[in-house]
């Protein structure tokens, strides 16, 4: 490894960066897991691509505060209008969700042929976080702080609303209103990883730290902050390699965090591959 790397302003800012949104990531993959959410979160992570095309298209520019406001503007009204059809018990969420999400993609698609600037967006679609730059670090650790903030404060009737909701409604929890919040977080922390990994590869970071815990321990609690610090850990460790095997930062923090969930599986002294057969 190059270090004299480490003392260049710009990876410096990157590790940091990387740092904290795989940190922010990794904690609120513990609600994905739990909400059995990984496709819905593939789902929307390609919603995005289409809000930043239509970004683009009425502001003329390609610029961070586009990007980022186009991808959660697409990314909420897909996930919340998914949540909203799903209320009438008629369709399901996961129906809702699928047919929202193709149209809005088949719009971005429909939109890109106008663009002037389709390879700039090959940034959006895989990150380019060695690039980034004060808004982006601003963005990012606005959303990744304010997620971390609601998600304790509110731990216990989210986690209520999850696994009980008749129960929760009983106690006063206002369960609309939590479907409602979890899911405008989870977009949250999908636009703040955009810098770091990009849209298409955004669902790797906020569902295998999670799942990567899972297979280590059975306590709902360790899923949280267990993959807060492997998220953390994991970007900052691809960032520091990415460079020396020739691999772009944001698919080689999506591989390493893969590689430590085959580790955990393989390894798990419960749950792995080589663990004693239960009856």
């Amino acid at each position: 490894m190059d270090f004299e790397l480490l003392t260049n302003p710009f990876y410096q800012r990157a590790l940091a960066t990387a740092g904290f949104i795989g940190f922010a990531n990794g904690f609120f993959s513990g609600f994905v897991v739990l909400r059995r959410d990984a496709l819905s979160v593939s789902a929307l992570s390609h919603t995005m691509l289409p809000g930043i095309a239509l970004g683009i298209f009425l502001t003329g520019a390609l610029s961070q505060w586009n990007a980022f406001l186009g991808a959660m503007f697409a990314a909420l009204l897909v996930g919340l209008g998914s949540v909203a059809v799903a209320r009438g018990k008629r369709v399901q969420q996961g129906t809702a969700l699928a047919v929202l999400y193709t149209a809005a993609f088949a719009a971005g698609i429909a939109l890109l042929p106008k663009l002037d600037t389709r390879q700039e967006l090959e940034h959006w679609l895989f990150g380019d976080i060695i690039a980034v730059g004060n808004a982006d670090i601003w963005i990012a650790f606005g959303i990744g702080a304010f997620t971390l903030l609601i998600t304790n404060l509110l731990m216990r009737p989210i986690l209520l609303t999850l696994f009980e909701p008749n129960v929760a409604a009983a106690q006063g929890v206002p369960v609309r209103f939590i479907q409602y919040l979890v899911f405008g977080l989870l977009v949250l922390a999908l636009v703040s990883s955009l810098q770091a990994v990009g849209c298409v590869l955004s669902v790797g970071l906020l569902v295998t730290p999670a799942a990567t815990v899972s297979l280590l321990t059975d306590r709902t609690s360790s899923l949280f902050w267990g993959g807060g610090l492997i998220g953390g850990f994991g970007s900052v460790a691809a960032v520091l390699f990415s460079g020396n095997f020739g691999i772009a930062p944001g698919p080689a923090i999506v591989i390493v965090l893969g590689l430590l969930f085959v580790a955990a599986y393989l390894f798990s002294p419960k749950y792995g591959l080589f663990a004693p057969k239960r009856h």
